[in-house]
């Protein structure tokens, strides 16, 4: 266990250059698997779970250079790979985009244990079946593993998602991109991670159209080509320093090239008396006086903020707006309409004197603006829920201690001294 040591009451101020987005990152490396060909990656953040899956290429036999002080990775996954050493990372839902790939160069994957990835409720694997089952994948399942094969090739498919899910279009897309034939997707993710990922794979010579929709056609080619290719902004890191601002009364200016995918958040943000502004390339958050709920017009209901499939407000931003709640004064309901146990950690809002009423698995009402007080909590294995404990513990004077915050390491390199840089005073240590 790994904890975090928070020093609170400090307002943070300066600014912050936010890393690429692992949503993008970790999907576009799966994908590198498709080609024969050198590709060259930059910004590739020092994140946990880029880690693990640069040991599973290593195993395989695949030629790994990573820099990662300057982000700049160059794979080349040659025609000499050992399948026997393809034993999908654990603890990581991306391992499952692994499938298609080891499916293309081995005709055989296997799913065995955990990849699960945080712990956000019932995150089932059977659409992904489902897809690799469509484009002609036979699938076995037996008490510790299951066996995918595909000895035969992919087939060009047409399919329909049960719910606009970004793995499983990612999984689909990469499936399709060498299938023989054109394949539709209906009801596809369109998040700004999944556009990249396109955007990625359009460049290796995919051809796909439809990107940033609700239906995709992928035309399959033959192979795909080596790329260099840059990562972008991470717009979640952006929103997430930028509340981190507003909740200690500070100033961080973040540097935004995502800035079109802002004017929902904004909004959101406005909902507790936080002004965004974007200028030159950066975003910053500003408060006038103590954090204030903004009463909707419409008498007799709450303020909500609702979290589903993009183009909403995305569930991952949602516990930023919890705790941002838990501050203002005023009343919100929050809504995850994604995850069924994705709010359960709200009893730990409680030790800091907050006070919250869970009214399902989906909604939370917070009655904000009470005095809080420094205290140890747990975040369960859920990045920006750790993220938004460590937001509350540092708007409160004295320590707290926030228990296995390590989630927040497999998306946020160099954390620690990031804050620190911004004036707080925050520290990891060792846990039991």
């Amino acid at each position: 266990m790994t904890n975090l040591i928070v020093r609170g009451g400090r307002a943070l101020r300066g600014e912050i250059t936010p890393s690429a987005n692992k949503n993008a990152v970790l999907p576009v490396l799966c994908a590198t698997l498709l080609s024969d060909e050198p590709v060259t990656l930059h910004r590739v953040p020092d994140i946990t779970d880029v880690r693990k899956l640069l040991e599973f290429f290593r195993n395989l036999g695949s030629k790994v250079e990573m820099d990662f002080d300057t982000g700049t990775l160059v794979l080349h996954h040659g025609g000499d790979l050992d399948p026997k050493a393809a034993h999908l990372p654990l603890g990581m839902r991306s391992s499952i985009m692994l499938i298609p790939a080891l499916l293309h160069r081995f005709g055989r994957a296997s799913l065995e244990e955990d990849v699960t990835g945080c712990t956000l409720g019932a995150r089932e694997i059977d659409p992904h079946i489902d897809v690799f089952r469509a484009f002609g994948a036979q699938v076995v399942s037996d008490a510790t593993s299951i066996v995918i094969t595909s000895p035969k090739g992919f087939s060009a498919v047409q399919h329909w998602l049960d719910y606009a899910s970004v793995t499983t279009t990612e999984n689909f897309v990469l499936c399709a991109a060498t299938a023989k034939g054109r394949s539709r997707l209906t009801n596809a993710a369109c998040e700004p991670h999944v556009q990249e990922f396109c955007d990625f794979l359009a460049r290796m010579g995919a051809k796909i159209e439809g990107v940033g929709g609700s239906r995709v056609d992928v035309e399959g080619v033959d192979d795909l080509g080596g790329v260099e290719f840059t990562f972008a902004d991470d717009f979640h890191e952006v929103a997430t320093f930028l509340a981190m601002g507003a909740i200690t009364g500070g100033d961080i200016a973040v540097r935004n090239g995502s800035v079109e995918q802002f004017p929902l958040l904004d909004r959101t943000f406005a909902k507790f008396g936080v002004e965004i502004t974007h200028a030159d390339g950066w975003s910053r958050a500003r408060v006038d006086g103590p954090l204030k709920v903004r009463e909707p017009f419409t008498s007799n209901i709450l303020t909500k903020v609702e979290a589903a499939p993009w183009p909403y407000v995305p569930a991952d931003l949602l516990p930023i707006f919890v705790a941002l709640g838990v501050r203002a004064e005023g009343q919100v309901m929050f809504w995850n309409k994604v995850y069924e146990g994705a709010l359960g950690w709200s009893s730990e809002l409680g030790k800091f004197g907050a006070h919250s009423l869970l009214c399902d698995p989906h909604r939370l009402i917070t009655f904000g603006g009470k005095p809080l007080v420094a205290a140890e909590v747990e975040s369960p294995y859920i990045i920006r829920v750790a993220i938004a404990l460590f937001m509350l513990a540092a708007s409160i004077e004295g320590e707290s201690t926030i228990l296995n915050a390590s989630p927040i390491q497999r998306a946020h390199p160099r954390f620690v001294e990031n804050l620190n840089a911004l004036g707080a005073d925050v520290s990891w240590v060792a846990g039991d």
